[in-house]
């Protein structure tokens, strides 16, 4: 499993194990999955879409720009805003 954490400048949003996220960054979107090469990435606004499982989407935020950072901790995501996607 993949440890994720989103923070805004307000707090930390969600700490957890997931399977994968896809993020919205500049260059296009693109998926995270545990053991994936260290990566720095700006992102624009846009859906994560968080993966409990292969074929299972748990949540989508809606993160206003930021931050992505892959590292061998996981994937930390430093969003200027972001939101619940109903």
């Amino acid at each position: 499993m993949l440890h994720f954490e989103l923070v805004t400048p307000e707090k930390l949003l969600r700490s957890e194990e997931v399977y994968m996220v896809v993020v919205p960054g500049t260059e296009g979107e693109f998926g995270v999955l545990e053991g994936h090469a260290p990566v720095m990435a700006i992102i624009r606004p846009g859906d994560l879409t968080i993966f409990s499982s292969v074929n299972t989407v748990a949540a989508r935020i809606h993160v206003e720009g930021g931050f992505a950072e892959v590292s061998e901790r996981g994937l930390t995501v430093l969003a200027e805003a972001a939101s619940e996607v109903a």
